[in-house]
């Protein structure tokens, strides 16, 4: 049981490493050091299913790693 545990919270942080390495670089913190902040945009398409994604997965890894602590 620990085993599959440990295998899935693995498998979820590298699926959720490259989902957060696929997003744009300019969505985050660019506004923050000079960029145009005046702009309101949604999020559409590819950028919000990955945005969708990103928050999926870390909840998902947040209780994978939970259930694996209160088992171990």
């Amino acid at each position: 049981m620990e085993a599959v545990l440990m295998i899935a919270t693995i498998i979820i942080a590298i699926t959720l490493t490259a989902v957060v390495l696929i997003q744009g670089a300019n969505s985050g913190l660019g506004s923050a050091f000079g960029g145009d902040s005046g702009m309101y945009r949604t999020r559409r398409g590819v950028e919000k299913t990955l945005f969708t994604m990103t928050i999926s997965l870390a909840v998902i890894f947040l209780i994978l790693s939970l259930i694996t602590v209160a088992v171990g």
